[in-house]
């Protein structure tokens, strides 16, 4: 062991004379490793009569142009006798070079307070707890299920593009949801923080740096149909989706989705998504209750074994047979979502078979063999068959032939995907927020003023009623007066806040379904189905000969 410490040694000197000539300050990974792990294995050796410390051993051989400290390579005994280690090394300001003594000892300062900035509790995003739910709550309105507006913190570590750039022109460049001036009174004002701590409007974001920004945020209404769970054990819970509500927390949902509406209502909390369903996709979607459970799914899913059914109502009369396509698949956008067929794309699969007729549409059964983004909804605008009432791939913005034999009218995945933004968010169709552009059913703006202009409340209110009773046709919904009205002492008011200001029409109930839906789900010993819509004809068809 003495020798090889010698070899050890000798092998630093060495290496500290590269250090002085070159300024380099980085241990070679391979020598590092080795010698971390000799001095975990062999923190006091027994030889002869004396003990050899490998602490000293290491520090002695880094010499005067290297820094021990908690910052820089050491070696302490932890009160259970181990070792610990820690891994960075720092060269002493005074040994550098003259000409680079300065710059570097900059660059060094900068380097440690990020290092310190990272082990700061307070510069850790906060843990999500029971109280999120209490954030705000619900009430029900002309079929709908809206939320209260609420005060809400965003937080996000500084991305490496941003580092350097001033925190007003980050935040009017990449959240353009709001104007810069908005930014930049939430700067003067505190709502918008860096670390916590108040920070000029030209300040430079940094590495590390964990940025917090207080929002005044108004959900967006989804459709008062429960969500009914199909089956729950310890282990897993299965629910039928209503059309309109996404699994998760995405872009302007929060409380209004799948896993905050069953931890709220069911007090069925901390569940694992295992696979996740579109916003408009209604039926079967799976749950774990425990992380073993939840990753056992998952390997099968991952496995394609599981098989999966989809009925949906599309354009036309689909041919008769068993209709396979296996065209490849590819993400034009994963900012807005969007895919189209492309030999660039990944391999699927998916077999199509008429099993009904209604009208000028047909009613198709799906299956799906592989799991790529939109792959059903794809593949039937590939076909020439698109689902009825598909506002993204049902859309002339894909070409006069709206995407049928992967015709998208000569147009550029960069044509499609600004033409897309401009045309969807006309639309209401299309809302920017941090993770992207994410398909909602924006409502409507309209301003309601004593003025012939504009509609009267009464004619407002009569529309809504009129939505109503659409909104429960075309969801399934039959229920009865909700249980918890619009009460205005439960709301909040931002005088600050863009949207308090304006009157919103609720969203045209086409916004709220599209005729997809997840039927049946089979796995490794077990085998899970929904009911089906109204719009499936159930009551013309006989399922349980499919």
């Amino acid at each position: 062991m003495l020798e090889l410490l010698k070899c050890q040694h000798n092998l630093f000197k060495r290496y500290n004379k590269l250090l002085k000539q070159f300024g380099l300050f980085q241990v070679p990974p391979r020598l590092l490793r080795t010698i971390k792990s000799k001095s975990v294995q062999h923190v006091n050796l027994q030889q002869g009569d004396k003990t050899v410390n490998i602490e000293g051993a290491v520090t002695s051989t880094i010499g005067d142009s290297v820094m021990i400290d908690q910052e820089a390579q050491s070696h302490e005994s932890a009160p259970d006798g181990d070792l610990q280690v820690s891994t960075t090394v720092q060269k002493d300001a005074s040994q550098l070079p003259e000409k680079r003594k300065t710059i570097e000892t900059d660059k060094l300062v900068d380097a440690k307070k990020v290092k310190l900035e990272t082990k700061s509790p307070k510069n850790k995003k906060p843990n999500l707890t029971d109280e999120k739910y209490d954030e705000t709550s619900y009430y029900f309105e002309n079929g709908l299920r809206k939320v209260y507006p609420y005060f809400f913190t965003f937080t996000t570590f500084t991305k490496g593009r941003w580092v350097g750039e001033k925190i007003l022109d980050v935040f009017a460049r990449e959240f353009r949801a709001h104007p810069a001036e908005e930014y930049q009174r939430s700067i003067e004002t505190g709502k918008l923080t860096v670390n916590y701590e108040k920070v000029p409007s030209d300040y430079r974001l940094k590495h590390n740096d964990l940025l917090s920004n207080v929002v005044h945020r108004h959900e967006v209404p989804v459709s008062l149909q429960s969500i009914a769970i199909v089956h729950m054990d310890e282990d897993i819970v299965v629910v039928n989706k209503p059309a309109s509500i996404p699994v998760h927390p995405c872009g302007r949902y929060r409380h209004n989705t799948v896993v905050f509406i069953l931890a709220k209502s069911h007090n069925l909390k901390n569940l694992r998504t295992i696979h996740r369903l579109d916003r408009l996709t209604s039926g079967l979607l799976i749950f774990g209750r425990t992380s073993t459970k939840a990753r056992e799914l998952e390997q099968q899913i991952r496995n394609r074994q599981v098989q999966k059914e989809y009925v949906c109502r599309v354009e036309g009369r689909f041919p008769d047979g068993i209709i396979e396509c296996n065209e490849p698949i590819q993400v034009v956008s994963y900012k807005i979502g969007v895919c189209r067929v492309s030999p660039n794309g990944k391999d699927c699969k998916t077999t199509f078979q008429r099993i009904s007729e209604v009208g000028d549409c047909s009613i198709v059964l799906c299956k799906p063999l592989t799991g790529r983004m939109h792959q059903i909804r794809v593949h039937l605008q590939y076909l020439g068959y698109p689902i009825v009432n598909d506002p993204l791939y049902n859309h002339e913005v894909f070409g006069p032939l709206k995407g049928r034999g992967g015709d998208i009218g000569g147009k550029s995945d960069d044509q499609l995907i600004n033409n897309l933004i401009k045309i969807h968010n006309a639309e209401n169709w299309l809302g920017m927020e941090e993770g992207g552009i994410l398909p909602i059913a924006n409502p409507i703006k309209c301003e309601v003023k004593n003025s012939r202009e504009n509609e009267s409340l009464t004619e407002i209110e009569a529309q809504q009623t009129k939505l109503k009773s659409t909104v429960d046709s075309i969801t399934d919904v039959g229920h009865e007066e909700p249980i918890d009205p619009f009460d205005p002492t439960k709301t909040t008011f931002d005088p600050f806040c863009h949207e308090c200001k304006v009157n919103y029409r609720d969203p045209n109930a086409k916004d709220l379904i599209m005729y997809l839906h997840a039927w049946k789900y089979k796995g490794v010993d077990w085998d899970y189905k929904t009911e089906l819509p109204n719009w499936a004809c159930k009551e013309l068809i006989d399922y349980d000969t499919l």
